[in-house]
């Protein structure tokens, strides 16, 4: 080597054979043909080539000379910089160059001639391939590592070989870099932060987006020299996350990209950061969380991460920030899950708490991606989510929030037509989410018109699919109806009605335009569009809307055409989707980007369009049908029995009977249903002879041979079907022939002579189908029927114990155990009311008559005769036919008017009946005559009795009754505004004289001064004034308060010269009036006007007689607690019975709340009240009592929840009722009424002295008493069995009105529907009230509920602790610990599914039940009863 740099000294350039010295003095041609020579040569010289390396060292100096390095031409460049790679690896491992400089010139010269790879489709890439492939074998730029300028010259590499990477580059260049850029960190001693800046930029998204070819090689970089390279990168992320030196590097900003991308490309290259992840995500800086949250959502749910697994610490602590108080976090948390649920379905368990949590959060936006999160996840594949999951997207149905809501109900929708409809995922599948169709048609039940509207298109689109050929879509109809459930069944039905309803208003509406314009017409138009924009979404803007709607039908014949089209009863399936489609296309010109006006129209086009139901529908649903019958339709394959798809599809066409009763005009369609008729199937036959009535108005006319063969089957039917067939055939008769007088002869006459008293059994069916003509032909048969009643029913029937009844001590039992006599009886009873509701007067004080009779049975308890021979459960059976018929008699203005008052009050006490069952099902009948406008306004006044009722949840639904029942009519008088003459009978404010005076004749009330008496009435005034001054609409309050006023000046019309009777009358309004003050602030501004009184029940005011005098004991002011009332939401859950608070929910199948009718202390002759006769021969009449018994061997849990019901008059009226939550706070009870009392209560029940005689019962024999009362002595203690469903011994008292009976229908849902939620009560209050309830449960297994109204006599101290007046302190305690509990669910995100607490803050809701009929519908009924 010495030699060699002897021969370098000399100065003497030897140049390869052929070529001749290459110097600025030869042209660039002939230069590049010397240099391309001298490459050949140096490519083909190897390292062995020790001599020519010696005759060409001066050649390999002269070559790195500046006149080289620094040459214009590019190829001159390219040829020299060939030659030095070749140069360096001849020389290898000492390079001729020993100036450091020199060195640095050199490579940098090189990387700079690399910027040539760019070009692949150049000439000279071949050259420039060679360069880098001669570079990167040689590992030629390993000799910069001594030098002081290495980072500079590697930078300037890495950049070149990153710059100029891209897609027209093979793998072998791809290798290369990789392998040259390799070298250079695995072999170095360091890398510098710009270095390592130089390969991590590449994978920064800005960067990553604009050069994937440069990102793939930092990727295969970065994946080579992981050992290497992984300490620089360590250090990198600890200088910037944990030091902060965010200005070490460019790239700090985006350390969070860089990690993804890291770990994505090799995990091992964060072994040591991940931990500072951990300690980041605990950072007091939003934002910074906020990113860490980000980054760590992308890392764990990449498809093939490992990292939960491998790193658990950092699992949990990211788990943790689903609870952060920053919302963007817990936001991007959501959001993350939905990838996470798909790549790692092992990690859902771990996600499904958190995510609970956040499906209450108090954000809508969270709980809205948390349905979104879930559902994704569950359309990709059902089994990525657990019943848990779906279960938090069910909750959400019934958010405060209608974007959540839509949401939810949407998500469900799509699921359900995935897995179910499609069955993408077979039958298991569709079993696990089988729920969501009854859910969903639940929802329809929300009073939000939002709600609803969406359910029906989720009906049309998902469940059953309206672009479906027809059989295909009645297929799925038919089976989808077999199998909701009763509640999902009842909302389809309203919902076809609601939609029915409406399209008969348009047809109105449409029909009202074509006729010539006047006054009378615009108002009729103006009136007609008010009651459709009820039926859109937003009145406000859809009054505007449809205003102009009706101005384009008045303008454009051609839209007026096209939806007349829509409303017709005639419209097909196929029709109506083109007349929506043209009426929307002509509404939609000119294009804009929003249309309001549009939107609206749509929703309005899609309530009305037939979609699903036209003639081939319904003849395609009868062929299912029969395929059923015939035994070769795919019922087993569909889940569902033959028997109940059969029953359902009868069912189905029966309601589709009533929305399109022209769709079933068809020879077919009569065919198969006279075919049904003919079924051993009593439910198919009912549903076959309803489907008859409603549609068959025609079959006379165009279908005389289906005549021909109705005929006799109804005759049949009528003479000797069962009961319900009976009455349905009559009712054909009377819809379908003319000659309907001489039908109904041919049946009364055989049916009236065979009428045999001995033959018992025989007896229903013929008084049933007489009862049904005497109400549809009274005339025609008047005076069989006169001498019928009076000879037969009153004297044979009713007046007539044959047989003895079985000794019994239960209150009720089954349908199937009344005793035949007894149905016989009772069906007696419905027969004389049917026939006077035909008469339709009382000429022949037959009327009058009838309610003497019907008075009698209610003042004997139900035994007529006074013989004994009848048992418990079957009296009450009579009482309730009894009440229940002066209540349908009621209904009928002429009649009403001879109802005495005695008659009427005596009536009203059915409500607090000892037999659980009595109380439910008459206050089922009157709240349908009330919710109808067809009972009186003093009817309602009943109501407020219920505040006596000792069951819980009997009061809360009797509330939700009345607030029902208060609405419908301030909702009827909104719509009304020209019935102001009959303001009296609507109004409600105007039942607060009829309750004054119902209160005030209570049989309970006998003291005028007794407080426990007072506190009773007060209880019962509340019970409705609280309703009514919930609101002040139109200065209320005054108006009630000028009306009690009032009353005080009048007397008691009933005996207005008995000081007794009207003493009681002032003291009662002395407590209205307390109440009003304490809970109005308005009460004293001035009436709106001056209320008129009934005169039946007060008379007129003496002008001279000024009654200022204050009627009530000092002690009673201490039980006026001032507040206002708070607003009555209703929840239109007449159709749903409300849980006590923590309670367990129950339906009709389960207990009966608490009331024993089973128990042996059911006797209403035991001990306790027969030592009590003084006090029956003082009181006549007095009320029954109401008794509650536990149910056998009560475990500890039984006892707490019995307590809860079973307080009568206690403190739980004083609290917010958990059952009635609703959006906005519900109103409070009264507040005196307190837990304290309750265990004074139950040691009263057990050493009180003698109990009151019940209500209605006339004194009995002293004899009978006592041995009456040695036989109860000698009953053991008895726990009572599960009280029977209450329903109706035979359903036929619908009087035939089929809208009645489905109304009947729809209100069977108040007592059996199960709770929907469940409601939590105030921890605090619980704990104080455990030991009470428990010791009134124990003293209820042994003595009857203690008698209301009865004063408690105990020792003074013991009253005066638990009877006197709660204080103020007491009061603001119990407060508190309400709002305690509503604070801490307002406060909490988290709360207790299983329970679904209603949450206001976080704005969630409870569920609210609509009632299943329509306002416009309850309204129709009858309002000419006007009295005064």
């Amino acid at each position: 080597m010495a030699h060699s740099k002897t021969r370098a000294n000399d100065g003497k350039i030897t140049y390869p054979p052929g070529v001749k010295e290459i110097s600025d003095k030869i042209s660039k041609e002939e230069m590049v043909r010397r240099l391309k020579m001298v490459v050949k040569t140096f490519m083909d010289m190897d390292q062995d080539s020790e001599e020519e390396k010696e005759l060409y060292l001066n050649l390999a100096l002269h070559l790195a000379s500046d006149f080289f390095l620094k040459h214009p031409d590019k190829d001159v460049r390219l040829l020299v910089a060939c030659c030095l790679a070749d140069i360096f690896r001849i020389y290898a491992p000492e390079a001729p160059y020993t100036s450091p400089d020199k060195l640095k010139d050199i490579f940098m010269f090189i990387t700079r001639q690399l910027k040539g790879l760019e070009d692949t489709k150049s000439p000279q890439f071949n050259r420039y391939f060679y360069l880098l492939e001669n570079i990167a074998w040689v590992k030629s730029y390993n000799i910069c590592f001594e030098l002081e300028d290495s980072n500079e010259i590697f930078t300037q590499l890495y950049r070149t070989l990153f710059s100029v990477i891209n897609n027209g580059h093979n793998q072998k260049v791809h290798m290369h870099m990789v392998d040259l850029m390799s070298s250079i960190i695995c072999e170095g001693d360091t890398v510098s932060q710009e270095l390592l800046d130089t390969v991590l930029v590449n994978l920064v998204p800005a960067h990553k987006n604009l050069n994937k070819q440069a990102y793939d090689l930092a990727k295969a970089l970065l994946k080579r020299t992981a050992q290497a390279i992984e300490p620089y990168i360590t250090n990198f992320f600890n200088q910037v996350l944990m030091l902060g030196k965010t200005s070490i590097s460019d790239l700090s900003e985006h350390v969070f990209d860089l990690i993804l991308e890291l770990y994505n490309i090799d995990s091992h290259l964060l072994l040591s950061v991940l931990p500072q992840l951990e300690f980041k995500l605990k950072s007091n800086d939003n934002e910074e969380r906020l990113q860490v949250v980000k980054l760590l959502a992308k890392m764990f749910g990449a498809k093939d991460s490992e990292l939960a697994a491998q790193n658990k610490p950092l699992w949990q602590c990211y788990l943790g920030r689903f609870n952060d108080i920053h919302v963007p976090i817990r936001l991007e948390c959501v959001k993350f899950a939905s990838h996470c649920l798909m790549n790692h379905p092992d990690l859902a368990k771990d996600l499904t708490e958190y995510l609970k949590v956040r499906s209450h959060d108090p954000e809508e936006a969270i709980r809205h991606d948390v349905i979104v999160s879930i559902v994704t996840a569950a359309k990709k594949d059902l089994l990525l989510v657990n019943d848990h999951l779906l279960n938090f997207v069910r909750e959400r149905t019934l958010d405060k929030r209608w974007r959540v809501r839509k949401e939810a109900m949407m998500g469900l929708a799509q699921i359900y037509k995935k897995y179910s409809l499609q069955s993408e995922a077979g039958k298991e599948a569709s079993k696990q989410i089988a729920w969501i169709k009854d859910k969903l048609l639940h929802i329809y039940y929300q009073n939000s018109i939002d709600d609803r509207l969406l359910v029906e298109r989720i009906f049309a689109q998902y469940m059953v699919p309206h672009n479906l050929e027809t059989n295909e879509r009645m297929k799925c109809l038919y089976y989808l109806y077999a199998t909701l459930d009763l509640n999902a069944v009842k909302a389809l039905n309203e919902m076809w009605k609601c939609q029915n309803l409406l399209r008969h208003q348009v047809k109105d509406l449409v029909d009202l335009i074509k006729q010539p314009k006047t006054d009378a017409s615009s108002k009729a138009i103006f009136s007609k569009v008010m009651v459709i924009t009820r039926n859109l979404p937003d009145p406000g803007k859809a009054q505007d809307f449809m205003k102009k709607f009706t101005q384009v039908l008045e303008d454009d014949d051609k839209i007026r055409h096209q939806l007349e089209m829509l409303v017709s009863p005639t419209c097909s399936c196929k029709q109506a989707e083109g007349c929506v489609r043209e009426i929307t296309k002509k509404l939609g010109n000119p294009k804009q980007p929003t249309n309001p006006f549009l939107e609206m129209i749509k929703f309005l086009l899609e309530r009305i369009a037939p979609v699903h139901i036209d003639t081939e529908s319904i003849s395609a649903l009868i062929k299912q049908v029969n395929k059923s019958i015939d035994g070769t339709a795919d019922d087993e394959d569909e889940g569902v029995p033959t028997d109940l798809a059969i029953r359902a599809g009868l069912e189905l066409l029966k309601v589709l009977s009533f929305t399109h009763p022209i769709s079933f005009h068809s020879a077919e369609t009569f065919e198969s249903l006279l075919a049904c008729l003919k079924m051993d199937d009593e439910k198919v036959a009912e549903a076959a002879l309803q489907i008859f009535k409603n549609t068959g108005s025609k079959i006379e006319e165009d279908f005389t041979h289906i005549r021909s063969a109705l005929l006799p089957v109804l005759h049949h039917k009528a003479k000797k079907g069962p009961p319900r067939q009976a009455k349905y055939a009559i009712h054909c008769i009377h819809a379908i022939f003319s000659s309907k007088e001489t039908q109904f002869a041919q049946i009364f006459e055989p049916l009236h002579k065979s009428l045999d008293p001995s033959n018992l059994e025989h007896l229903i069916t013929p008084l049933i189908s007489i009862g049904h003509i005497a109400l549809l032909a009274p005339d025609q048969f008047a005076a069989p029927l006169k001498s019928l009643v009076a000879t037969f029913i009153v004297k044979d029937v009713l007046m007539t114990d044959r047989m003895p009844g079985k000794k019994t001590t239960k209150l009720w039992v089954p349908d199937e155990e009344v005793s035949p006599e007894t149905l016989v009886k009772i069906q007696a009873i419905k027969m004389m009311v049917r026939w006077l509701l035909g008469m339709k007067n009382n000429h022949s004080k037959s009327g009058t008559s009838t309610l003497r009779l019907l008075t009698t049975i209610l003042h004997s308890d139900g035994d007529l005769t006074e013989q004994g021979k009848i048992s418990k459960p079957d009296m009450s059976r009579l009482r309730l036919a009894g009440a229940s018929a002066i209540v349908k008699l009621a209904q009928e203005p002429c009649y009403h008017e001879i109802i005495t008052l005695e008659q009427y009050q005596l009536c009203a006490l059915a409500i607090n009946d000892e037999c659980y069952q009595v109380r439910q099902a008459f206050a089922q009948k009157l709240h349908k005559g009330l919710s109808r406008l067809r009972l009186p306004l003093e009817y309602m006044a009943i109501c407020a009795l219920c505040a006596k009722d000792p069951v819980k949840e009997r009061r809360a639904h009797a509330r939700q009754c009345l607030v029902k029942n208060i609405n419908v009519r301030r909702e009827y008088l909104k719509q009304h505004a020209a019935v102001s003459e009959k303001l009296l009978s609507l109004l409600p404010e105007y039942v607060v004289p009829y309750t004054i005076h119902l209160l005030a004749h209570d049989p309970d009330y006998v003291k005028v001064q007794d407080i426990e008496q007072l506190k009773d009435i007060k209880e019962c005034l509340w019970f409705i004034l609280e309703i009514l001054m919930s609101k002040n609409e139109n200065n209320s309050h005054a108006f009630i308060r000028k009306m009690v006023e009032n009353i005080k000046q009048t007397k008691d019309a009933q005996g207005p010269e008995d000081p007794k009777m009207n003493e009681k009358l002032y003291t009662v309004c002395d407590i209205a009036m307390n109440i009003i003050i304490s809970k109005s602030t308005t009460y004293s501004l001035e009436s709106p006007k001056d209320p008129v009184l009934p005169a039946r029940y007060f008379t007129q005011p003496d002008k001279n007689f000024s009654n200022t005098k204050n009627y009530l004991p000092p002690e009673m002011k201490s039980f006026f607690t001032p507040g206002k009332p708070k607003a009555a939401n209703v929840l239109g859950a007449v159709n749903k019975p409300l849980s006590s608070a923590g309670k367990q929910s129950q339906s009709k199948s389960s207990r009966m709340e608490t009331v024993s009718n089973a128990s042996s202390n059911s006797n209403p002759s035991s001990p306790g009240r027969i030592k009590s006769r003084w006090s029956e021969l003082e009181k006549p009449r007095s009320r029954k009592k109401i008794i509650t018994d536990p149910e056998d061997k009560l475990g500890m849990d039984d006892l707490s929840k019995l307590g809860q019901e079973s307080k009568l008059r206690s403190g739980q009226r004083g609290r917010k009722r958990a059952a009635v939550i609703s959006e906005s706070e519900e109103p409070q009870w009264p507040e005196e009424k307190r837990l304290k009392e309750d265990v004074l209560e139950s040691e009263d029940e057990q050493n009180s002295p003698p109990k009151k005689g019940r209500r209605g019962r006339p004194p009995k024999a002293a004899a009978g008493a006592t041995q009456k009362e040695e036989s109860a002595a000698k009953t053991p203690k008895r726990g009572r069995k599960k009280a029977t469903p209450v329903k109706p011994v035979e359903e036929e008292e619908e009087e035939g009105e089929e809208e009645g009976e489905e109304e009947e229908r729809q209100m069977d849902i108040i007592e059996q529907k199960s709770k929907i939620r469940q409601y939590k009560t105030p921890r605090k209050a619980q704990q104080r009230s455990e030991s009470s309830e428990i010791s009134a449960a124990e003293s209820n297994q042994s003595t009857p509920q203690k008698k209301r109204g009865r004063p408690p006599k105990t020792p003074p101290s013991q009253q005066k602790k638990g009877r006197g007046g709660r204080t103020k302190q007491t009061a603001t305690k119990e407060n508190e610990s309400g709002e305690e509990m509503e604070a801490f669910q307002s406060n909490s995100p988290i709360q207790d599914i299983s329970q679904e607490v209603t949450m206001e803050e976080e704005e969630v809701s409870t569920v609210k039940v609509r009632k299943s009929m329509c306002i416009d519908r309850l309204a129709c009924g009858n309002t000419h009863w006007v009295f005064q």
